[in-house]
């Protein structure tokens, strides 16, 4: 009886071991989603796979877990693609096991869950068959759904019990505008702008990326006018109110470049009124403005018009007043302009029109003469790439691709086939952007599909993506991330790669060798003590434009699962994961490259960041006809 006792117990731990070892080997099966954690690390650059791997619960039920076959949904099933689309989903499959590392990263879970409900609208929208075939047909049904680069109502007369509202069918982007004309009126003169995101699935409200809410009679903390500031989430609930003009003195932090609250708010000097303006002004409003509380400057006044604009920066939102900027509003985490799906006005503001201007919008193919210029050349099957070039971008970010396949793209090497060229794109919320985008991978060929949604706080995926696109799908002497917005002069990176002549263990870039974490929670690159506890980096490249050796980028595409710390700031991560490799022995060159210009355009650049559409064309025409690195006038 003790021998086929203890006999059983050795069987039982033998199972448990082959069902252990089935587990890690197959998180896609029916398995539980775990996250690996680091436990006692006295070595922030290593995440340990062999940490206890706590569940990922879902926020309706302490009790549940999702498992990864849930969660994933059918991101992953085959499916019967054209060449086109199969030739987009090449790391698709690759990267299944990211969710399985996700920690450090934020909205890591949801990323795949929506991408996973996304992706199901998206396969019904194109017609599934049983098995899962798309038919071609749908491309037409595509070019139905364009996303309007303009919108306006100009007799917006009138609210409904919600308010007004104006829907904005495909997001906005950097650049994108919303204009509200109207007059501060009623009771009080009170009135509130929301860019709405879409509703969460069982919840009545949607998130608000941005509450701008006036008040002008004050509050319970003032009884001054004021303009409050602020985002609401169903699971964070309210943010950190920022209020113009702020009590508290000396906090007016800057975003893109301007100030939160213009110091002209609230300010008791008042303002020097232009012959104009005085003309407008009643006996009744000169009088009132005797009043101390009346001779604070207010950019909004009961019974007067006002013309509004709300500008989507690089950082932020600004507000402007008549012509003058007001306030400025840096995005929040998770809250990003591509989510906005809604204008919504309410309160005592008598609205006379809204504009919409600066949409994403698609270009329609049927109007495109340079179209086979544009696609992208077939990827060599027998020789290696000089270089591989993968470019961050968004779903909605339609005219910044258009602009690069006109712009740097069409640079002989790239067009010979020596280097490559992908955009790494994650998919969206809305349903019509992934139509179009949908129309836009089997167009070109140059778009590779992210499984998850894109938000910022995940851009460490794609480094990933583009390592294993540079080793495993093609095999490139050189790696290369750059950005949507960035000019890549691509035959002076291959010119200084060559006078390098650094085939191995190399990070060529702008080197930032002694950078320290940000500490202000007010900072867009805040990082906390947890998610990285040294007081500085290791050395890294700035993200508009670096590259590495094969052998780093290998290295990347094969350690991701579990290997390498996820890291929000991605090419700080990449200088963390290449310090990694120096501990296990790899030799290591830097080479500094000042010519990658991190913020904006300087004459003889290699690398230009921050270039509109516009610039980008402009500044390939220069390098045509002049041969000559210069830039395109002010931003």
């Amino acid at each position: 009886m003790k021998k086929w006792f203890g006999g059983g117990l050795i069987g039982f731990f033998l199972v448990l071991l082959v069902l252990r070892h089935a587990v890690l080997e197959n998180p896609f099966g029916e398995s539980t989603l775990f996250v690996p954690v680091t436990i006692n690390s006295t070595d922030p650059l290593e995440s340990h796979q062999d940490a206890v791997p706590p569940t990922i619960e879902p926020q309706d039920s302490a009790n549940q877990v999702i498992s990864a076959d849930t969660l994933v949904s059918g991101l992953f099933l085959r499916r019967n693609f054209s060449e086109e689309v199969q030739s987009s989903l090449m790391t698709w499959n690759r990267m299944k096991h990211l969710i399985k590392y996700s920690q450090g990263l934020p909205n890591a879970v949801e990323a795949f869950r929506e991408a996973g409900v996304a992706w199901d609208n998206l396969m019904d929208s194109f017609g599934k068959d049983q098995h899962g075939d798309l038919n071609g047909s749908s491309v037409h049904k595509v070019k139905e759904k364009q996303c309007p680069h303009f919108l306006s109502n100009i007799n917006a007369t009138g609210f409904g019990d919600s308010g007004y509202r104006l829907r904005i069918p495909c997001g906005l982007i950097q650049g994108s505008s919303i204009t509200i004309i109207g007059i501060p009126n009623g009771l009080l003169g009170d009135f509130r702008i929301d860019l709405t995101g879409e509703p969460t699935p069982g919840e009545a409200d949607p998130p608000l990326v941005l509450h701008y809410n006036v008040r002008l009679h004050g509050d319970k903390v003032t009884e001054n006018p004021v303009i409050v500031q602020n985002t609401w989430t169903a699971t964070q609930d309210w943010g950190e109110e920022e209020r113009c003009p702020s009590p508290v003195p000396g906090k007016n932090k800057k975003v893109d470049e301007l100030k939160q609250c213009n110091e002209i708010v609230g300010n008791n000097e008042g303002r020097k009124l232009t012959g104009n303006e005085s003309s407008y002004i009643s006996l009744r409003s000169s009088m009132e403005r005797n009043k101390t509380r009346a001779s604070q400057y207010f950019p909004f006044k009961q019974g007067y018009l006002s013309v509004m604009t709300l500008r989507l920066g690089e950082e932020g939102i600004q507000m402007t007043v008549d012509g003058k900027h007001i306030t400025s509003f840096a995005f929040r985490e998770s809250l990003e302009p591509w989510l906005v799906s809604e204008v919504r006005i309410s309160g005592d503001l008598e609205l006379i029109s809204v504009l919409a201007s600066g949409l994403p919008t698609s270009e329609v193919l049927d109007e495109i003469v340079d179209l086979e210029d544009l696609r992208s050349v077939p990827l060599p099957l027998h020789h290696r790439l000089d270089l591989f070039i993968g470019v961050f971008s968004t779903a909605n970010n339609f005219k910044r691709r258009m602009a690069v396949r006109r712009a740097w793209m069409q640079y002989p090497a790239v067009k010979a086939g020596a280097v490559a060229v992908r955009f790494f794109v994650g998919l969206h919320k809305n349903q019509i952007v992934n139509e179009e985008l949908w129309t836009e991978l089997q167009t070109y060929r140059d778009i590779q599909l992210m499984p998850f949604v894109d938000y910022y706080s995940i851009i460490t995926w794609k480094t990933v993506a583009i390592c294993i696109f540079g080793t495993e799908v093609v095999s490139a002497k050189y790696v290369m991330k750059t950005d949507d917005d960035a000019f890549v002069r691509v035959d002076e990176v291959l010119a200084s790669l060559n006078r390098a002549n650094v085939t191995q263990g190399l990070l060529y870039g702008l080197i930032n060798a002694d950078a320290r974490p940000h500490r202000s929670p007010d900072s867009k690159w805040y990082i906390s003590p947890e998610e990285w506890p040294e007081s500085s980096y290791p050395p890294w490249a700035h993200g508009p434009g670096y590259v590495v050796s094969y052998d780093i980028a290998k290295a990347v595409a094969k350690r991701h699962k579990g290997h390498l710390k996820m890291f929000k700031l991605e090419d700080v991560a990449m200088g963390i994961w290449i310090a990694q490799l120096k501990k296990l022995g790899m030799q290591v060159s830097y080479i500094n490259e000042p010519r990658v210009y991190n913020e904006g355009c300087r004459d003889q650049f290699v690398v230009a960041h921050y270039q509109s559409p516009r610039e980008m064309l402009c500044l390939w025409q220069k390098l045509k006809e002049e041969r000559l690195a210069k830039c395109c006038g002010d931003r």
